[in-house]
């Protein structure tokens, strides 16, 4: 491992990039001038702070904010002295509709879970749960394995979002049972996500790319299942034992009027977004938009039931009483906007030192020195850290000459890894958010030796079968 990282830092400090940076054209080369040294140290000391941030109780939107703004206002500064002012507002746009798109697609998913929390959705599955007799235990196989077999269908952050969720309003006031239930979830809906081009933004990349068709993603699914099943063998070790406790609520009303009906649009809001982008190849985010529109004329036709139900009243209720109250927009105001600041954060910041050149660089140096399997594993680490999407298109743009076996190690790698920590897919920092105070970074960074083993017994287990 030292060897790897010592070649990939000779790569960073003498090589130059053979790839053009982001966005192609002609470009400064600014990887060994002041601008790439203040980005570097800016990205990285905002990383320090997230992972600071339950101690020191910033939140991770702030920091990544800031690096975003430094990083290209000094890449500003460097292009307009040379006189390329128009090239900075082309970087800037190109980062920033990657992040228009993950945005709505991700307030509208938030929306859907807040409004289905409100309804009453998760208290009654949290009720059928408990009144199965379900125990903690149970319940961690139950919610990790149905993140795995949802997530290539309704992509790893939905996925994780929604069984979320579901912990959160089983485990009630068990703050242990939630934080490694997150893990798991985190890990099985990302190993989940790895064997399907609609599971994860990177294997969408490679597919739309035409590098591997549909059915070859099909090969990662032992892989996938082994990457999910190592960690969580162990992980069950540490969940408590027993039974959730009752619901308080237990004799009064769970599910609202409209639960299901919501729960259906969600489900269908899904399907849209499959179909519009698989036949009409329409982005993910129009789709959600879409669902969005549906949730809207049945919050629509709510109020006009609501009204009624007050027009059939000579002496009004109090208005905690109306089944039909519901407000969409109060629903999109509960996203959880701290997280969707921390993506723009991360998205800016990272496409920015992809515009320097570093990651072009980075890409040169690990496939040139490393060789093919040693290079698509270390980008799983680096994905962790950095985040898989800005790694993967580094990848894609060198395109370097591998085969069928080496391009599906690579997408596998680049979707696991997020794994190791939190902070490397949107899954883990989505639920960071949702699960405030139970899922934390240090949480999920004691099982990172457990999740790194089974990232070595997926590439062990793809190279075995699929060789």
């Amino acid at each position: 491992m030292a060897r790897i990282f010592l070649a990939l830092l000779a790569g960073l400090l003498f090589c130059n990039p053979a790839i053009s940076s982001i966005p192609p054209g002609d470009s400064l080369d600014l990887t060994r001038s002041w601008v790439g040294y203040i980005s570097l140290f800016g990205f990285a000391a905002a990383y320090v702070l997230v992972v600071l941030e339950e101690r020191i109780h910033l939140r991770k939107s702030k920091p990544m904010l800031a690096a975003a703004g430094l990083v290209w206002l000094v890449i500003a500064i460097a292009y307009n002295q040379a006189g390329l002012p128009d090239k900075v507002a082309e970087g800037i746009r190109h980062d920033f509709l990657e992040y228009a798109e993950l945005f709505f697609f991700l307030l509208v998913a938030m929306t859907y879970i807040n409004s289905m929390l409100e309804r009453g959705v998760f208290d009654e599955l949290r009720h059928w749960l408990v009144s199965r007799g379900f125990g903690y235990r149970s319940l961690f196989w139950l919610t990790g394995i149905l993140s795995f077999l949802l997530s290539p269908i309704a992509d790893n952050l939905t996925t994780a979002l929604i069984m979320c969720a579901v912990v959160m309003a089983v485990g009630q006031g068990n703050s242990r049972f939630i934080g490694v239930s997150c893990t798991n979830i985190v890990v099985a809906a990302n190993a989940g996500g790895a064997f399907s081009p609609f599971g994860d933004i990177t294997t969408l990349m490679v597919w739309q790319k035409g590098i591997l068709h549909f059915t070859d993603f099909l090969n990662l699914f032992v892989p996938s299942l082994v990457n999910y099943l190592v960690p969580a063998v162990f992980m069950q070790f540490a969940v408590p034992t027993g039974k959730p406790p009752a619901a308080p609520e237990e004799g009064g009303r769970r599910l609202m009027y409209g639960g299901i009906q919501m729960a259906l649009l969600f489900l269908f809001t899904i399907a849209t977004v499959v179909v519009l982008h698989n036949f009409l190849h329409v982005p993910p985010a129009y789709g959600m938009m879409g669902g969005l529109l549906y949730l809207k004329l049945y919050g629509y036709y709510l109020g006009l039931k609501s009204r009624a139900w007050w027009q059939s009243y000579d002496d009004p209720p109090s208005e905690h009483d109306d089944p039909y109250d519901f407000d969409v927009f109060s629903k999109i105001g509960q996203a959880e906007w701290d997280t969707l600041f921390f993506f723009y954060g991360v998205i800016l910041t990272v496409g920015g030192l992809g515009f320097i050149g570093y990651l072009g660089i980075a890409s040169e140096a690990m496939y040139g020195y490393l060789g093919y399997t040693n290079a698509n594993i270390l980008i799983g680490v680096m994905s962790a850290i950095v985040d898989n999407i800005p790694v993967m298109f580094a990848v894609l743009t060198m395109n370097p000459p591998m085969d069928n076996v080496q391009w599906l190690l690579v997408t596998l790698t680049a979707g696991v890894g997020g794994s190791l920590l939190s902070i490397g897919s949107a899954a883990g920092v989505a639920l960071m958010g949702q699960a405030r105070g139970h899922y934390t970074f240090t949480t999920h960074l004691r099982w990172t030796p457990i999740i790194a083993l089974g990232y070595g017994a997926s590439i062990w287990v793809h190279l075995l079968i699929n060789t």
